[in-house]
């Protein structure tokens, strides 16, 4: 892990205005709020395969994802990984019910590759709520924008066919499908990977 001291300022400033660019997107960002990222968000590069949240813990950090690929997973009784979360840069990620509650979490959250991150502390977050003008507003927007979309997740989970889910996954998120290794996204998407390694073969098939 390489961390904020290790790195030039050119690098770290680009973590900064990376994060404040989306929130930009979404809400006006005053000077005194990114004033209080600097503070407190801490840049960071982790390695590829890289668990930074374990299982059976309390999470640590939200993280805001620069550049990368993540992914929370619990281990089932089966002994079997389950993907329940995958996602890439530009946006926050974390075990967020677990985060925000301080409890305990039955999942891992890793960087399946290198990932260039901001991490803030829970404690910390409630610093920058009670400091910031726009903080806790644009959190309260991304955190319903998170719910809204697992509830269409889970609707097209138990709606779509396993077909359909894939080709609605590489219309919504073709980078990760190019950069994420097939297990993960056949078990963020509930189909078995030999399964979805058919469905893959068919559509090459086609195209010939």
């Amino acid at each position: 892990m390489i961390m904020k001291s290790q790195m030039d300022s050119e690098q770290y400033s680009h973590f900064y205005q990376t994060l404040f660019n989306s929130v930009e997107e979404i809400i006006e960002m005053p000077e005194f709020d990114r004033k209080l990222c600097f503070k407190y968000f801490e840049p960071v590069m982790i390695p590829k395969s890289t668990i930074i949240e374990r299982a059976g813990s309390v999470p640590g950090h939200q993280y805001f994802i620069i550049s990368g690929h993540m992914r929370n997973f619990y281990i089932h009784s089966s002994g079997e990984e389950v993907t329940t979360d995958m996602n890439e840069g530009p946006r926050f990620f974390t075990s967020y019910n677990s985060f925000m509650n301080r409890t305990v979490s039955n999942e891992n959250i890793e960087c399946i590759t290198d990932c260039d991150l901001l991490k803030v502390t829970r404690d910390d977050v409630d610093i920058l709520y009670q400091k910031g003008l726009s903080i806790k507003d644009y959190t309260m927007m991304i955190l319903q924008k998170f719910l809204d979309e697992e509830k269409i997740r889970m609707k097209e989970m138990s709606t779509r066919t396993a077909e359909q889910r894939y080709d609605m996954f590489l219309k919504t998120c073709p980078s990760i499908a190019q950069n994420v290794p097939l297990k993960y996204i056949a078990s963020y998407l509930g189909i078995r990977p030999e399964s979805l390694s058919r469905i893959r073969r068919n559509k090459l098939l086609n195209k010939c």
